[in-house]
C-alpha cells in the first residue's frame, strides 16, 4: 500500500493466548515425489520434487471427471443420458469396467466406472460424448488446466494411458483434486465408493485408506510401469482438510501407508483457523461526496490460515484504509489491506474490497464534502 494510507491497529485474537508448538520436519517418503496442502488455505505442508514432470496414469481421470462434471453443470449432457462405448472404447487397454457395446450405459453409470472402476472404456465414452473425439477432449484438458492454474501440465488422452506429451506434476494435481472438491461437492462422495457393480462384475475401489480410516473420503490411484504407484488423497477432521499427492512408490501398500503418514502430519501438526468470514465486515471507510457516507469493507470469500499447532491466538491483526476516499466506488473495489502477523513475523496481506457500491451523492452532498475535504 501507498505511504499515503492511514493505519489503524487493532489488537485483535482468534482465543486466548496459547504456547505455539513448534511443527516437526515432515515426514521423509519413499515416493518419487508429493505433495501436501491444506485444502482451505493452499499452504503447502511438506513437499518434494512439487514442480517435477511426471507421468500421472489414471490420475488424469481427475480432470476427466471435472469436466464430466462441468457438461452436466452446463446442460450439454445429462445424468440419466445412455451412451454405447464406440470400438476405440471398447477396445481400449488398461482396466475398464466392461462396456458393452449392445447395451448403453448411463452417464450416472459411466461416472462411477471412470471414478470407482477407473474404467478407461468410461473415460473415452463420456469424452466422446461431450467433445465428439478424445483428441478434441484433450484440447479441453489442455484449455481448463490453464484456466485452473495447472502451469506444468498437458494432457492427450482421457485416461492416462501412456505417452510422451502426457505430463503433469504433484503441484498440478493437488490445484486440480482441490477444485474438483471445491466446484463439484454434489459428486464428491462418489470418490468414497469403495466398490461399484456393473455388467455384473463387482470391482472394488483401489485406494487402500478408504478402509483403513474413515475420515479419508477420496480420491483416486494411478498405476502404470513406468508412473509406479501413486495416490490423491483427501482426509477430513473437524473443519479441516487436508491433500496429499504421493507419486512414483514401489507398491500398492507403499503409496496407501506413505499417504496415510503424510495425511497424518497435516492434521497433527497444523490448524487452519478462519480469519475472516466472506462478505462480513472488517472495517467501516469514510467515504466522500457519495450517497452513503460509509462502506463496509471484507473479503469475497472466506480466509484462512495455515499454522503450526497453537499459534491461532498469536495473529494480530493491521488494518490500512485508503484516506479521503470519493465516491464513486464499485463494489469490489480494492480500498486498502490487512496485514496479518504472528509473533511480529508477517504472514500475509489481504486486500480489502468494498463490500458495496457507493454512487456519488447529489449536488448539495458533494457540495457539502468538497468543503469537507477542504477543511480536512
Amino acid at each position: 500500500m501507498k505511504k499515503s494510507l492511514i493505519a489503524l491497529v487493532t489488537a485483535l485474537s482468534l482465543a486466548a493466548h496459547a504456547t505455539a508448538l513448534p511443527a516437526p520436519a515432515a515426514p521423509d517418503l519413499s515416493a518419487r515425489a508429493y505433495l501436501l496442502v491444506d485444502y482451505h488455505s493452499g499452504a503447502t505442508l511438506a513437499a518434494k520434487q512439487p514442480d517435477n514432470r511426471i507421468e500421472p496414469a489414471s490420475l488424469t481421470k481427475l480432470m476427466t471427471a471435472y469436466l464430466t462434471f462441468k457438461a452436466i453443470q452446463d446442460g450439454r449432457i445429462q445424468p440419466t443420458q445412455q451412451l454405447t462405448v464406440s470400438q476405440k472404447g471398447w477396445k481400449t487397454e488398461g482396466s475398464r469396467m466392461f462396456l458393452d457395446p449392445k447395451k448403453p450405459a448411463t452417464v450416472d453409470e459411466l461416472i462411477r466406472g471412470m471414478i470407482v472402476q477407473s474404467g478407461n472404456d468410461a473415460c473415452i465414452t463420456l469424452a466422446e460424448a461431450i467433445a465428439g473425439s478424445e483428441e478434441t477432449f484433450a484440447g479441453m484438458m489442455n484449455q481448463q488446466a490453464a484456466k485452473l492454474g495447472m502451469k506444468n501440465s498437458h494432457f492427450m488422452n482421457s485416461t492416462g494411458l501412456p505417452d510422451a506429451q502426457h505430463y503433469t506434476t504433484a503441484r498440478d494435481l493437488a490445484i486440480l483434486a482441490s477444485a474438483v472438491i471445491r466446484d463439484f461437492p454434489q459428486y464428491y462422495p462418489i470418490y468414497s465408493m469403495k466398490e461399484y457393480r456393473y455388467n455384473n462384475i463387482t470391482q472394488p475401489n483401489r485406494n487402500q485408506l478408504l478402509y483403513r480410516d474413515p475420515n479419508v473420503d477420496g480420491m483416486k490411484t494411478g498405476h502404470t510401469e513406468s508412473a509406479g504407484y501413486c495416490l490423491i488423497s483427501s482426509k477430513h477432521q473437524q473443519d479441516r482438510r487436508v491433500v496429499s499427492v504421493v507419486l512414483g512408490t514401489d507398491s500398492d501398500n507403499t503409496r496407501a501407508s506413505e499417504s496415510a503418514r503424510l495425511l497424518g502430519f497435516g492434521l497433527q501438526f497444523f490448524d487452519t483457523p478462519k480469519l475472516f468470514s466472506a462478505r462480513q465486515a472488517v472495517s467501516q471507510v469514510r467515504v466522500y461526496k457519495g450517497a452513503s457516507e460509509q462502506v463496509a469493507v471484507g473479503f469475497d470469500r472466506d480466509q484462512f490460515a495455515t499454522l503450526a499447532k497453537g499459534a491461532g491466538s498469536r495473529v494480530q491483526k493491521q488494518i490500512l484504509l485508503q484516506p479521503k476516499l470519493v465516491a464513486p466506488i464499485a463494489a469490489g473495489q480494492v480500498l486498502g489491506s490487512i496485514k496479518l502477523t504472528v509473533d511480529g513475523q508477517p504472514l500475509a496481506e489481504l486486500p480489502l474490497k468494498a463490500l458495496a457500491a457507493v454512487p456519488q451523492a447529489g449536488f448539495f452532498g458533494r457540495t457539502v464534502d468538497g468543503v469537507k475535504l477542504w477543511l480536512n
